[in-house]
């Protein structure tokens, strides 16, 4: 694969090269090691339930605070990093998730623990629109698509870290030694960012603009939410994400392991083939909407429609545990949840004007996050009260696929409607552009 920014670059572009290639892999970096951080608790659910001394519902807080922090974060952090910068916002999203770890290496109850997630939440939140933002303002716009889909990959890597790496620590030397340790890792991203990053390449900096007040916030948000196309990359986005970040974040150990009766070791390798199915499916995706537009739909319906299919058998196998095959069919399909999340981006992107671009990327990485807060919590509170009945506490996967079905069909009409239209207009208006 060749590297981002090589080749021909349209007037006005950033250049991209070498130097556009070392930047932004500092900012990936960041991003990276945020993601670790934020899968962490999904190897060490059931050890955070020992130490702190808590049920499945409250287990499931630690997970649900985080995601709420990180998606209310969305919309403003957007809004930060055009007023702020990208190297301000992924440094401070670095110092924050960085304590947030640390905190939850020493927290010696379970309050305290929970406001190191939040806190942990807040940080991570600042880095995936960062990373975005810095592709833009370093390579030419014809990499976009490919800047995206490596960042995404490289975000899955870190998901790879945690489940095999820090598992291990968790296992070998213990629970404070295994996250200050991991912490480290946040010092060291924070230290190359004030280094090496910078927002954007030498005479490329962007027009100044004037603080416009709280107004022209609510104006941005408004104009967003009223294309259908921002509402269709949320609701892609809500459907398609959350049984995997479900499985990864908290549930997928204890289900493995005390429903279906595997080691942790297995379950271990299990949760490692989904990250390694979600970065080859991630190509494979990329691909193919890179030459076939309209599949974007399609891709993320059958990827619904699959992944609905094998947890209902999973759930319903007759016997006292699925099969070793069924659950290595799962974990793969699993894998296919974050690429087809991403395609919701795809559906936001050609909807809004540059100038909103940010507002309406972060309204759309909201719905995936919402999916799956909700879904973290009534599994917990129905592993409560059940008694531990995995068949029908993971049955609530099926409703939020239900609800994100269905406004996907209600707004896809409209959607391509209002595709179609911009696209007629920008090629009218090539057109008839009068000579110079």
């Amino acid at each position: 694969m060749s590297l981002p920014g090589r080749g021909a670059t349209l007037p006005g572009d950033p250049p991209g090269g070498r130097r556009a290639v070392a930047v932004w892999s500092t900012g990936v970096a960041v991003y990276f090691v945020a993601v670790i951080f934020r899968t962490s608790l999904g190897v060490a659910g059931l050890d955070a339930a020992d130490r702190f001394h808590v049920g499945a519902s409250a287990l499931s807080t630690f997970s649900i605070l985080q995601l709420l922090v990180y998606a209310g974060m969305q919309i403003p952090v957007g809004l930060l990093v055009d007023h702020l910068g990208t190297k301000k916002v992924l440094s401070i999203g670095a110092v924050l998730f960085t304590a947030g770890q640390l905190g939850f290496a020493f927290s010696p109850s379970y309050g305290t623990a929970l406001a190191s997630r939040a806190l942990l939440g807040c940080g991570d939140a600042m880095t995936f629109i960062s990373v975005l933002r810095l592709g833009t303002r370093w390579f030419p716009a014809r990499r976009g698509p490919l800047v995206a889909q490596l960042a995404g990959l490289v975000g899955m890597a870190g998901n790879l870290v945690s489940t095999l790496v820090l598992s291990r620590l968790l296992h070998g030397i213990g629970w404070t030694p295994a996250f200050a340790v991991s912490a480290l890792a946040g010092a060291v991203v924070l230290v190359l960012t004030l280094l090496f990053l910078k927002d954007h390449p030498e005479g490329q900096e962007p027009e100044p603009s004037p603080h416009r007040g709280a107004a022209y916030v609510r104006r941005q948000i408004a104009a967003s939410w009223r294309e259908p196309g921002t509402r269709l990359g949320l609701w892609v986005h809500f459907t398609t994400q959350f049984p995997a970040m479900v499985f990864l974040l908290l549930w997928g150990l204890p289900f493995l392991v005390e429903a279906q009766g595997l080691s942790r070791a297995t379950a271990g390798e299990l949760l490692t083939l989904v990250v390694l199915s979600n970065m080859v499916i991630g190509l494979v995706y990329g691909q193919i909407v890179a030459r076939h537009h309209a599949a974007r739909l399609p891709l993320a319906l059958g990827t619904v429609a699959a992944t609905a299919l094998l947890w209902a058998a999973t759930l319903a196998y007759p016997g006292e545990h699925a099969p070793m095959w069924l659950l290595l069919v799962l974990c793969t399909v699993l894998g296919a949840c974050g690429p087809a999340s991403m395609l919701g981006f795809d559906f936001a992107r050609p909807a809004n004007p540059p100038e909103r671009q940010g507002t309406a990327s972060g309204i759309t990485n909201m719905g995936g996050f919402i999916a799956s807060m909700t879904t973290l919590f009534a599994i917990g509170v129905l592993l409560d009260a059940t008694g531990d009945d995995y068949t029908v506490a993971f049955s609530a996967v099926f409703v939020l696929q239900a609800l994100g079905i269905g406004q996907i069909l209600r707004l896809r009409g409209r959607a391509a409607r209002r595709e179609r239209e911009r696209l007629v207009a920008s090629r009218v208006e090539t057109v008839h552009v009068p000579a110079a």
